[in-house]
């Protein structure tokens, strides 16, 4: 099992049929506004040549006529045009917002739909905030590619088709000189748009290590990491030069740009000129009106403006497709753990759990277990002891499925676990680990996140048999009272018998404690040892412990060395092997029984 990478910057766009076909589908349930939105553009297309043409009436009619009445009627029309064309823009935002805004609520649902299946070594490879990275400002900047794109081309294409059309309706030689220079426009566009694209590709991966910055350093673990090794000066040089570069990066992009339009707008002021010159001739001709050459000149921008964003419409669509791709890249991560088609819901109660030949490996040919096998009945304890990364933890990741084993067959109660479904296997196991999480919020929503229906006897009796209910209700705020991120107002011991009781709330038959009193002090030991013990009654339960102190009366004991089973039996057995178990317990208790000796030397000496 490989391990996953994650490409967290904007590649080759796919420009492919199939990719494009798969974002329509995402603009297909809104084809109705859509279709709205194309009436509206085209209503507002052909408004916005109407004052042009007003204003030739008014030029060629109304001002040498002396005609007042036809006059007011020219202008109010006009008036009138802009404010239609103004109402039907305020529509057309709103079917852009909604269409747009309902694309990016499908997608985030999606998305944390699917991110919720993917398997715990997803998590542990890619890097620390790029899962939000992508669902904020990547799917939110699909908010963009409707209006921005497909709202765009059909408005520029509308836009250029009726203005040409007009133009040459009014005056077909005026109209060839208007689209001379039409070609300036297309090099530099087409320029600018590859040179942006490509800043734009080095700014993404830059904000991307920014954030990467950030989110190390400033969240709870590597903000006390960085205090407590006093790097807040090399984490501040980092996040400044990544700062930089991308501050950098922007100017140049904002630079090109103004480059650009004043490439643009020199291009632009050519053809007035040439409408006025020609124009002018053909006035003195008397082949054309004054009115028409100032509604000539007045329609140029509706022309030349869509010329300028439709030849750029090609770095536009590689824009939206790679937005789309980054997102459909972790689409396409398969959840490698999933309930099989023919699985069943299934109760864990009165089952054994049984390891036949388990082998599991987090990189291919470095094997992290080998040919694992035992089994832990109903009502027992089982507990794993062994060096650091013997593969404990591993082991007990295996059951709930959070890693599926490579070979071999796990069982409870006779049945694979690959058979049973995800929901009904992991509702029977309950959890307990070193590193308790808790939410930033109240111990109350904590303990009811293992059951959302118990009452207020079931939390308390729960709280009480994890002796914490007393100290709870010490708080001023008692069970309102907020732990704090990651419950960091708490101690460690208080964390530990909330987690304890959070799983006696959900009463599952299997129970797996992972090193639950390694990092505990004596006291909050004595009063998670007594918590663990009502826990543990009656259920089956496998138990990783640091301290051997914890699990010796266990009825069987594991002793995991390199990924294998090294040795196995009870307390009493493994002392008499005179192996892994005999040397760990010897190292423990003969330490203690130094420290014990040089205390008691201590109370002795004269002070």
């Amino acid at each position: 099992m490989g391990k996953m990478k994650f490409d967290d910057s904007l590649g080759k766009p796919d420009l492919s049929r199939a990719m494009l076909g798969r974002i329509a589908g995402y603009f297909l349930p809104y084809w109705k506004q859509a279709l709205a939105v194309l009436a509206v553009l085209s209503a507002t297309s052909v408004l916005g040549l109407l004052p042009p043409l007003l204003i030739q009436r008014i030029v060629d009619h109304a001002l040498p006529e002396k005609n007042l009445r036809l006059l007011v009627y020219l202008v109010g029309a006009s008036l009138g045009a802009t404010v239609a064309s103004g109402l039907l823009g305020v529509l057309q935002n709103y079917l852009n917002a909604y269409i747009s805004q309902s694309i990016v609520y499908d997608m985030k649902n999606q998305m944390y739909r699917h991110l919720q299946s993917m398997p715990l070594q997803f998590y542990t490879s890619v890097k620390q905030g790029e899962v939000i990275t992508r669902m904020t400002s990547d799917i939110s900047g699909i908010q963009g590619v409707f209006s921005g794109t497909i709202v765009n081309f059909a408005s520029n294409l509308l836009m250029l088709v009726t203005t040409a059309g007009t133009l040459f309706w009014m005056n077909w030689k005026l109209a060839l000189v208007s689209l001379f220079v039409v070609p300036l426009f297309v090099a530099p566009t087409r320029k600018m748009g590859s040179v942006r694209w490509k800043i734009a590709k080095e700014t993404q991966e830059k904000i991307s290590d920014q954030n990467h910055i950030i989110e190390e350093t400033l969240s709870l673990s590597g903000y006390m990491l960085m205090k407590l090794f006093t790097r807040e000066g090399r984490e501040r040089s980092r996040f400044m030069t990544a700062n930089a570069e991308t501050t950098a990066l922007q100017i140049r992009e904002s630079m090109a740009g103004r480059w650009f339009m004043m490439l643009v707008s020199t291009f632009a002021s050519i053809g007035p000129m040439l409408i006025y010159l020609y124009g002018g001739y053909l006035f003195i001709q008397g082949d054309i009106s004054v009115g028409a050459i100032i509604a000539f000149v007045a329609l140029l921008g509706r022309l030349y403006a869509p010329v300028g964003q439709l030849t750029n419409l090609y770095v536009d669509i590689k824009r939206s497709v790679a937005l789309f791709q980054r997102i459909f890249d972790y689409f396409d991560m398969e959840p490698k753990i999933a309930d099989a088609p023919d699985a069943v819901s299934g109760t864990l109660a009165g089952g054994s759990i049984e390891f036949r030949n388990v082998g599991f490996s987090y990189q291919p040919d470095k094997p992290a277990l080998q040919g694992i096998s035992f089994k832990a009945e109903p009502g027992t304890m089982t507990a794993l002891v062994g060096p650091s990364g013997a593969g404990k933890t591993t082991i007990t990741n295996l059951i709930p499925r959070l890693y599926d084993a490579d070979s071999g067959q796990i069982t409870i109660g006779g049945k694979d676990i690959r058979n049973l479904t995800l929901h009904s296997l992991r509702s029977g196991i309950g959890l307990v680990t070193q590193d308790t999480y808790l939410f930033n919020g109240t111990i109350r929503e904590n303990l009811m996140y293992a059951s959302e229906d118990a009452s207020e006897e079931d939390l308390i009796r729960a709280c009480q048999a994890a002796y914490i209910h007393e100290f709870i209700m010490g708080l001023p705020e008692g069970y309102e009272t907020v732990v704090g991120n990651r419950g960091i107002k708490l101690s460690g011991g208080e964390k530990q018998r909330i987690s304890i009781a959070r799983v006696l709330l959900k009463n599952p038959p299997v129970i797996i404690l992972d090193e639950a009193t390694s990092s505990l002090d004596t006291a909050s030991e004595f009063f998670v040892q007594q918590a663990m013990n009502v826990l543990l009654q009656d259920k089956t339960s496998i138990v990783i412990a640091h301290r051997l102190s914890t699990i010796m009366s266990a009825d069987r004991i594991l002793v995991v060395k390199d990924g294998q089973i090294a040795e196995q039996g009870r307390h009493e057995e493994l002392l008499t092997q005179n192996g892994v178990y005999k040397d760990l317990y010897d190292k423990q208790f003969g330490r203690q029984a130094v420290q014990r000796t040089h205390a008691k030397e201590e109370e002795g000496s004269p002070t």
